[in-house]
C-alpha cells in the first residue's frame, strides 16, 4: 500500500533569493524530492554559496517548499539548472513553473540547459510546457544507471 501526501494549499507563494541560511531546509527538500540522487552536504553548501549561481527558494508561510538553481556558464555562453524540487505536497500548484520563470529571468544567457531523469514523468511535463526541448539523451547518467533527458530552452531575455 502506498500512502500519497495530501496537498497543502499554498497562498501567496513568494519566490527569493536563497542563502547559505537555508542549508537545513534545502537538505531536507534535496532528501524528499530526490531520495535516489540527493546532494551531499558540501554540494548543497557551494550550490548556496558559489558565485555565478542564481538561487531562489520558494516559500509558504515562512516555509521553503521549493528551489531552484542556476549555474552560470558564460565560457559556453548557457546556464544549467543544477536543481529544481518541490515539496511534493506543494507540487501541481504552479511553484516549479514559477521558480522556473523566476530563475529565467535572472540568467543573462542565451540559453538553460536542465536534465531529468527518464522516469519523471511530472517534471518532463512541466518541461514541455514551460518550452524546454529535448535536446539529448545522456545514456546511465545516473547512479542508478537511469538515463537523462537533456532538454534546452532559448531565452528571449538574454
Amino acid at each position: 500500500m502506498s500512502t500519497v501526501a495530501s496537498a497543502v494549499s499554498c497562498s501567496p507563494v513568494v519566490i527569493e533569493q536563497s542563502t547559505w541560511r537555508d542549508l537545513n531546509a534545502l537538505r531536507r527538500l534535496e532528501q524528499v524530492c530526490f531520495p535516489k540522487d540527493a546532494w551531499p552536504l558540501w554540494d548543497l553548501v557551494a550550490v548556496l554559496t558559489l558565485p555565478n549561481v542564481v538561487r531562489l527558494k520558494a516559500v509558504c508561510q515562512e516555509q521553503m517548499v521549493g528551489l531552484i538553481a542556476a549555474d552560470i556558464r558564460h565560457s559556453e555562453n548557457l546556464a544549467w539548472i543544477a536543481t529544481l524540487g518541490v515539496l511534493p505536497e506543494y507540487r501541481g500548484q504552479g511553484i516549479g513553473a514559477a521558480l522556473l520563470a523566476a530563475c529565467e529571468g535572472r540568467l543573462a544567457m542565451p540559453r538553460v540547459r536542465l536534465c531529468v531523469r527518464i522516469s519523471n514523468q511530472p517534471a518532463i511535463r512541466l518541461y514541455d510546457r514551460c518550452g524546454y526541448q529535448r535536446y539529448e539523451i545522456w545514456r546511465g547518467y545516473y547512479a542508478d544507471g537511469e538515463d537523462a533527458i537533456v532538454y534546452e530552452k532559448h531565452l528571449v531575455n538574454a
